[in-house]
């Protein structure tokens, strides 16, 4: 009994960290995102720099993950557990590496007239961040109904992403001298696409645990 309860208390420190790395990641995109909105080059080579310690948060999951796979020789669901602990944590790494792709963005755009409003690119935002916190939250508390939610918001994003390409591309062939700033904004665009995928790829994840076999939800 006192190895088991250990063992446990192992995986509830996994989690805690992988919910840790995941509130780090949406402090990144919002941050990213409002040094975009601003056009504030402080703020996004603050995000540049602050995801190292998403890394090694990353390196520090990842090492207690194998220790405790070699440790404890974990077999069936504890098994399941370990393992999307290690796919999560890449997830989240790729997540807020497209938060400082965002802030690296911001920096190449510079002080020009914002053409951000012509976009849906705030309301990806919005809804990439609902679906993370969704999807930390559903892993946390082993919640399917919760995962399942998080594959149909990334239908809005992926909707909401061919809108913003259509917008900025037939933008950009009436006013070419924007050519900078609407390209960097077609890439945010692709970044917002990509975190949704990774997110529903942790809801994914989680239901893998729940149910022990694999989930697409969105096919």
């Amino acid at each position: 009994m006192v190895i088991r309860e250990n063992f446990e208390n192992n995986l509830k420190e996994l989690k805690r960290k992988i919910n840790e790395m995941g509130e780090l990641s949406i402090d990144a995109l919002e941050k990213a995102f409002n040094a975009l909105k601003m056009r504030d080059v402080e703020i996004a080579l603050k995000v540049i720099e602050e995801d190292n310690d998403i890394d090694n948060l990353e390196q520090e999951i990842n090492q207690f993950a194998v220790w405790l796979m070699a440790k404890e020789q974990p077999v069936a669901r504890d098994l399941r557990i370990v393992v999307v602990v290690l796919k999560i944590s890449n997830n989240i790494e790729r997540i807020a590496d497209f938060a400082v792709n965002i802030a690296k963005s911001t920096i190449k755009i510079g002080q020009a007239n914002s053409l951000l409003d012509l976009t849906d690119l705030e309301k990806m935002k919005d809804i990439s961040i609902l679906m993370l916190k969704k999807s930390l939250k559903s892993f946390l508390e082993e919640d399917i109904a919760l995962a399942k939610e998080v594959g149909d918001l990334e239908d809005e994003v992926d909707d909401l992403n061919i809108e913003t390409y259509k917008k900025l591309t037939g933008y950009l062939s009436e006013h070419p001298e924007e050519t900078n700033q609407l390209v960097q904004l077609l890439f945010v665009n692709r970044y917002l696409e990509r975190v949704a995928d990774h997110i529903t790829n942790i809801a994914e994840s989680t239901a893998y645990i729940i149910k022990g076999q694999m989930f697409d939800f969105n096919p």
